[in-house]
């Protein structure tokens, strides 16, 4: 994940300050189920607690999603990463990124948060094993100096999970 102060990120479009503020009152009123928002000031950075489903791994885990939306979101797709400790799972690497298509190539501008997280809860519920990606390590070595998973070139190849 790339960290940047306040002062060094870009602000908000006009459109993704709308967006976000229609998104935010929505989790206020009607979150998706297994997700609750930690509220805080920052309408760019979201901090989302997932409660992993019954019957599944995971179920009576949580654990939290860090989500911070480009200055021309939904345009754009948000990174959204799993703080530490990321849940070990074969599309979830060590440290926290996701490999999910709708993060990356199948984003589209109509698709909301509320989206992303029932896509990553039925991926989670989906596992049938606990464990982190074959090339963890790899990707871990690759990923220095606080690499975007946004700037990986992810390959799609797994749907099982």
């Amino acid at each position: 994940m790339t960290t940047s102060s306040p002062s060094t990120r870009k602000g908000l479009t006009k459109i993704a300050t709308n967006r976000l503020q229609k998104e935010f009152m929505e989790w206020q009123t009607n979150p998706p189920g297994g997700f609750n928002h930690r509220v805080s000031d920052n309408l760019q950075r979201w901090i989302i607690e997932v409660n992993g489903a019954p019957g599944t791994l995971y179920a009576n885990e949580t654990y939290q999603l860090q989500v911070e939306f480009p200055e021309h979101y939904p345009m754009e797709a948000p990174q959204v990463i799993f703080q530490q400790p990321a849940p070990l799972h074969p599309h979830i690497y060590s440290n926290g990124h996701i490999c999910l298509d709708v993060l990356y190539d199948s984003w589209s501008p109509a698709m909301r948060l509320s989206s992303i997280c029932l896509s990553i809860l039925s991926m989670l519920s989906s596992s049938a094993v606990k464990q982190r990606p074959k090339d963890n390590d790899h990707y871990l070595k690759n990923c220095k100096n606080g690499r975007s998973p946004k700037e990986t070139r992810w390959r799609f190849h797994d749907d099982k999970v």
